[in-house]
C-alpha cells in the first residue's frame, strides 16, 4: 500500500484500505477538505508519507480518483484531502454522509526531497488550487520549525472568496517565525487584509539568498511561467525549483500509461519535478 514509505503484513500497491470520514469542511465552491481516518489500527499507524504525495481515493461501486494529501505528516491520526467536485466519483463523495467508509490507497509519488532541503531557505509559491498539495509543505515545515531558515509562503488567488483555505492562511500573517504574503488580483470592495495583485509582485517585498533556498511552486499552467521566469531571474538553480505537476495521473502506480510524458510518469517520477525535468519535457505544463 505505501510505496515504500510503511509496510503491512497485507502490503499491496493494488489494495485499497478503508477510511472512515470523520469530519467535512467547506472550502471555497465545489471544493472540501476531508478528514479521514483509517480503519485498521495497523494501517493507521504505520501510515507514513512525504508532502507532496497522493493517494487514491475509492467510493465502492464509483470508482477511484487521485487526491494530493493536504495534511502534513507530522499530525498522525487523519488523512486530509481537499477535493473538487467534478466527475461521477467526487459527486458521490460529496454526497455520503459523515462515517461513511471509502477506500484509500497509497500514498504515491516521489514527494518533496525533504532531507536535500532541510537546513535551508523554503519558498512555497501557490496559486489558486496549487494550495492544495503545498499545504502539506507548508505545515511540515511550521511544525519542524528548526529544520529550515525562513520560511516565505506567497499565494495568489483571483479574489478572496477563491482563496483556498483562507481564514487559514490568514492566521498566519501575524506569525513572526516565517513571512505569510497573500495576494488577491482584485479587491474591489477594499476589504482585503493582505496584497492585491497577481503572485509574481510578491517577490518584490522580501530577498533570499537562491544558493540557499528550495522553491515550492504549484499553480495553474500559466503561473509557471512567469513564477519560473521570477525564480530564473533571480539566480535560482534549476535544480532548486521544484514543481508540483499532477497532470493526467489516474492508476497511480505506473501501469495505466495514461500520464505518460516523454519518458516520465507523472505518478511514479512525480508529481514533484524540478525545473529540469519541466524543460526538457515541455509538454509537463
Amino acid at each position: 500500500m505505501c510505496n515504500g514509505t510503511c509496510t503491512s503484513d497485507t502490503d499491496n500497491i493494488y489494495q485499497p484500505h478503508l477510511a472512515r470520514i470523520v469530519r467535512r469542511l467547506p472550502q471555497i465552491k465545489d471544493h472540501r477538505l476531508f478528514q479521514l481516518r483509517l480503519e485498521d489500527s495497523e494501517i493507521r499507524q504505520n501510515f507514513s508519507y512525504r508532502p507532496g504525495q497522493f493517494v487514491e481515493l475509492s467510493i465502492i461501486g464509483t470508482g477511484e480518483a487521485p487526491i494530493s494529501i493536504s495534511s502534513s505528516p507530522t499530525r498522525s491520526g487523519v488523512i486530509e484531502l481537499c477535493v473538487r467536485r467534478i466527475g461521477r466519483m467526487t459527486e458521490a463523495l460529496f454526497r455520503l454522509p459523515l462515517n461513511s467508509l471509502v477506500g484509500v490507497r497509497g500514498p504515491y509519488g516521489n514527494g518533496f526531497p525533504l532531507e536535500q532541503m532541510r537546513g535551508n531557505n523554503l519558498l512555497i509559491v501557490a496559486g489558486g488550487l496549487g494550495m492544495a498539495p503545498l499545504r502539506s509543505l507548508l505545515w511540515y515545515a511550521l511544525d519542524n520549525r528548526s529544520l529550515f531558515k525562513e520560511v516565505i509562503l506567497m499565494f495568489g488567488a483571483k479574489v478572496a472568496e477563491e482563496m483556498l483555505f483562507k481564514y487559514e492562511l490568514l492566521t498566519l500573517l501575524d506569525r513572526t517565525d516565517m513571512r505569510c504574503l497573500l495576494t488577491v488580483d482584485k479587491d474591489e470592495e477594499g476589504t482585503w487584509p493582505a496584497q492585491v495583485g497577481v503572485v509574481t509582485k510578491l517577490f518584490d517585498l522580501f530577498e533570499v539568498d537562491p544558493k540557499i533556498t528550495y522553491a515550492a511552486v504549484c499553480g495553474p499552467p500559466i503561473m509557471y511561467k512567469f513564477v519560473s521566469k521570477k525564480l530564473l531571474e533571480k539566480k535560482f538553480s534549476k535544480d532548486r525549483i521544484l514543481m508540483s505537476l499532477e497532470r493526467k495521473m489516474k492508476c497511480g502506480v505506473g501501469k495505466c500509461g495514461h500520464c505518460m510524458i516523454g519518458y516520465k510518469y507523472t505518478c511514479i517520477d512525480g508529481p514533484i519535478f524540478t525545473y529540469w525535468d519541466a524543460i526538457n519535457l515541455p509538454e509537463m505544463i
